[in-house]
């Protein structure tokens, strides 16, 4: 009996149809080595090999068109099971209210129209705040759920993560260490930083990185949103660090790069967050097992 998951079906129709692990893994919000392992386990699963490599490119083996055949068949019927059993729940009205941190207003339109093209008649609500903002709002209730890094402990709140939040360190193309590779970590201790305010997600993770490698950094100017950090960065008042999914249009652009900081990117994850015991709603529910299986 085969042991396979629809998550490795999922990449792996991706993987097929890109011809890419890092092009699969960019369109599922995944790291690269996340693919290659789940793509690793489908073929261990089935013991033949999916694709091979010719040169630089990737193609179908045998078995990998056999498993593209399949994988296809079962997610389009998986689908169109949905959309039957979303009609007869009543998934064709609804509305979802939902509050998310800053630095994730980068992804979450593209993941609301994927999920309201599936669900057009949903209503959403989306509000775009800080984290204490967040916080405050999942105490008393206010939302359906919250995107956020993972809250503090302590709190009667359920979080499950969905996708990670690599931080980097970014910095204009014409700062001396641009083209440098594998900085050691204590070389940034000459850099100023320009940082996040008090309170934010960013702003904590990135103190208690330092304080756990016995890094001490200069702070220079405190901002309160990512895009003045961008800007600030890009004059050249200092460094900064962000979210990778808040620079993608500036290093496509070359505004800005991501310096090759040895103990970088700090993981963090994104986390899906609502008050523990709640009873979400049919749509609530829905948009939350469609973060979580994406």
């Amino acid at each position: 009996m085969l042991h396979l998951t629809l998550r490795q079906l999922k990449i792996f129709d991706t993987v097929a149809r890109l011809s890419s692990h890092s092009r699969a893994a960019e369109q599922l919000h995944l790291t690269q080595p996340a693919v290659s392992m789940q793509i690793r386990q489908l073929e261990q699963a089935v013991s033949l090999p999916l694709f091979e490599q010719l040169g630089k490119k990737i193609y179908l083996t045998e078995a990998g068109r056999e498993m593209q055949r399949y994988s296809r068949s079962i997610l389009q019927q998986l689908a169109e099971a949905e959309s039957v059993f979303d009609d007869l729940k009543g998934m064709r009205q609804g509305k979802l209210a939902i509050s998310v941190a800053s630095t994730a207003s980068y992804f979450m339109p593209q993941l609301l129209g994927q999920f309201n093209s599936q669900h057009p008649g949903i209503t959403i609500s989306l509000n775009v705040t800080n984290r204490e903002t967040l916080l405050h709002q999942l105490a008393n209730n206010e939302m359906d759920m919250a995107i956020m890094g993972r809250p503090p402990a302590g709190l009667d709140l359920e979080a499950q993560s969905f996708m990670e939040n690599p931080l980097v360190i970014i910095a204009p193309g014409s700062h001396p260490l641009a083209d440098v590779n594998d900085i050691p970590l204590a070389r940034i201790q000459q850099e100023t930083f320009l940082v996040r305010e008090q309170g934010s997600g960013t702003r904590i993770a990135m103190e208690r990185f330092f304080s756990e490698q016995g890094i001490n950094i200069t702070t220079g100017t405190e901002m309160s949103t990512n895009e003045a950090i961008k800007q600030a960065v890009q004059a050249g008042m200092g460094l900064g660090i962000l979210s990778l999914h808040t620079v993608a249009l500036e290093l496509e652009t070359h505004r800005l790069v991501v310096l090759d900081v040895q103990s970088f990117p700090i993981c963090r994850h994104w986390y899906v967050v609502h008050r523990e015991g709640k009873r979400l709603s049919m749509v609530a529910q829905a948009f939350k097992d469609f973060l979580l299986e994406s």
